[in-house]
């Protein structure tokens, strides 16, 4: 149960889904129609690829999902556990998600294939870095597995099972920031193409202070 869910969980969850839904709407529209936050569909157009596509389409797949695991392996790297927990220095990962946003952005502009692989890193590092809260999988670079947890609970709801309304109320903020980032970087695609990255790359900066002054604050 996450009866005492803490606010921050709930706003740093939606922040992050907005994070992730925008970079992924703007690798549907700019990158060759890929996805970018999850790799289901990567790894679909890998299998199919590997009989159809030519060798530098494979290894540029192949190259996508390497670095949402090396993204992933930076997130491993500085946290000691998958617990949510505050004071854990979330700031630091989130500053490193900016950079990487940042520097995705400038090779995407270029032209450069590098930027793909960047975001795709930046993607993996944040999707690492929310994990468990309470036994709740808190995932923000997609939703398959959110939506899957909630036709669980209804399911269980209908069996006569407790209802854990706090933990909708987090999967369906993530669902809404998914849906509400995909729309925004949808239509700042439409305006400044690739530099439309920027925007998600200052909301990781803000959401870093934030949390850094707010963990500060309550450890006093």
């Amino acid at each position: 149960m996450i009866s005492k869910l803490p606010r921050w969980v709930e706003y740093g969850s939606f922040v992050l889904a907005l994070v992730a839904g925008f970079i992924n709407s703007v690798g549907l529209l700019g990158f060759n129609h890929q996805s970018i936050s999850h790799l289901s569909g990567t790894a679909t157009l890998l299998g199919v690829g590997v009989l159809d596509s030519s060798f530098s389409d494979t290894l540029h797949l192949v190259l996508i999902l390497l670095s949402f695991l090396v993204g992933s392996a930076m997130s491993g790297y500085f946290l000691n556990s998958g617990s949510l927990k505050l004071g854990r220095n979330y700031s630091r990962l989130l500053i490193l998600e900016a950079i990487i946003i940042f520097a995705s952005m400038y090779f995407l502009s270029k032209g450069s294939l590098f930027g793909h692989y960047l975001a795709s890193a930046a993607c993996g590092l944040q999707n690492a870095l929310v994990t468990t809260y309470s036994g709740a999988v808190v995932r923000t670079t997609h939703v398959t597995g959110i939506f899957t947890d909630l036709g669980l609970m209804l399911g269980s709801r209908l069996r006569g099972e407790l209802f854990d309304k706090r933990k909708a109320i987090l999967f369906l903020l993530i669902i809404t920031g998914f849906i509400v980032g995909g729309v925004f970087g949808a239509y700042f695609f439409s305006i400044f193409k690739f530099n439309a990255l920027l925007i998600p790359a200052v909301i990781c900066l803000l959401l870093a202070l934030f949390y850094s002054v707010y963990s500060t604050k309550v450890n006093r």
